[in-house]
């Protein structure tokens, strides 16, 4: 049986910050994400517009990412930023979509 991998947070914080890494996978991702209220991909798609609107893109490279996982397509997601940069302002939407590109097409 193979022993499981340790988290992205684990592998940034684990021995610096604990009880973030516990939050983290424990509570975000182990009960938050796994609400029964919404589906991963709607959950992913919100996610990604409030990275977008407060210009976190060291974050939504990893969101991007998981979007697709849970089933966004990537067409969805370059019109999701499209659209996002109306309502977010131009600036915010552009970086967000240089993350995407790089992501999608590197």
């Amino acid at each position: 049986m193979s022993e499981k991998q340790p988290s992205g947070a684990a592998r940034m914080f684990g021995g610096f910050a604990p009880q973030l890494v516990h939050f983290t996978d424990d509570v975000l991702f182990g009960e938050v994400w796994q609400r029964p209220g919404l589906t991963p991909r709607d959950r992913s798609l919100i996610t990604v517009a409030c990275l977008v609107t407060s210009d976190s893109t060291d974050q939504l490279r990893h969101h991007l990412g998981r979007a697709k996982d849970n089933g966004a397509t990537e067409a969805e997601l370059v019109e999701a930023l499209t659209h996002l940069a109306f309502y977010t302002g131009w600036p915010r939407a552009m970086s967000a979509m240089a993350v995407a590109k790089d992501l999608f097409h590197n």
